[in-house]
């Protein structure tokens, strides 16, 4: 990972906007999406067990984040997901796991390890044996570098309501993969 970001605990109600920034130039979003989100990782960031991390510069610049909390099949994106991965016999993800909510690198920082930090840092500190996510369902840097990290495909094709394109749920078991040093 780049040796000018540090990766630690954040603050991320009082960081949102800078969160989103970084997820608005990340993911391409618009301003009405920012402020649709703005509310949503509000309310996430109170739910039980929720925590953040951010990547910032030494002079305190957000250039990345993650958040995430343990799975409730009661929340929003468990019920979405649920008929998806019950269609696959594989709705036990859905215990006992620890979702990665949203997990944002600034372009300007993408492909030097940052997002691998991210997850494998708040993933290590999670208490369920497993972590889930939702990804584009397309062949990207992302779903590559979760790949890498140990998820496998749990379900394809997953519509979100308002989603412009299917997702794909991904499921690991924890401790998340690390590169092997070359010799």
């Amino acid at each position: 990972m780049s040796d000018d970001v540090v990766i630690g605990p954040l603050d991320l109600a009082a960081r949102v906007d800078e969160a989103l920034r970084v997820q608005a130039l990340a993911f391409g979003l618009g301003d009405d999406e920012v402020t649709v989100r703005r509310t949503i990782v509000l309310r996430h960031i109170t739910y039980p067990g929720a925590r953040a991390l951010g990547a910032t510069t030494r002079d305190g610049r957000l250039v990345g984040f993650v958040y995430g909390m343990p799975n409730d099949r009661g929340h929003w994106w468990s019920t979405v997901v649920e008929p998806y991965l019950r269609g696959q016999n594989l709705d036990g993800w859905l215990d006992d796991a620890f979702v990665i909510t949203e997990l944002h690198v600034h372009p300007g920082y993408q492909n030097r390890g940052v997002g691998r930090a991210l997850i494998t840092t708040i993933t290590d500190g999670a208490d369920q044996p497993r972590s889930i996510l939702s990804a584009i369902d397309t062949e990207s840097p992302a779903r590559a570098l979760y790949r890498a990290l140990g998820y496998g495909d749990l379900a394809r094709q997953v519509l979100f309501p308002s989603a412009p394109k299917p997702y794909a749920v991904m499921g690991a078991h924890l401790p998340l993969h690390r590169r092997t040093p070359a010799p």
